[in-house]
């Protein structure tokens, strides 16, 4: 069986403008529903974590106010040690 030249570039142009009408659907098809999709996404993430929080982590899961056990944020921190003047040595 022989194959022109001529099919073989009516085929490609064939794929390409199906590739091209189906890339040009889905594109409007979300830009159109971006909203609705957002809010799904949304819906579907609060409901994930909520499911993973379980009943009784809801009111406990904060620290103790007055806790020790944090670090003041008053408090000094360690200095860095002091740089030689010339750090390639000469």
């Amino acid at each position: 069986m022989k194959f022109k030249f001529n099919d073989i570039a009516n085929a490609i142009s064939v794929i390409s403008g199906v590739s091209l009408a189906g890339i040009i659907g889905v594109g409007s098809y979300v830009y159109l529903n971006r909203d609705a999709i957002i809010d799904d996404v949304k819906d579907a993430a609060i409901e994930s974590v909520l499911d993973g929080m379980g009943a009784g982590a809801i009111g406990g899961g904060a620290l103790p106010l007055g806790s020790n056990d944090l670090p003041s944020p008053a408090a000094p921190q360690a200095a860095a040690p002091d740089a030689p003047a010339n750090p390639f040595g000469s």
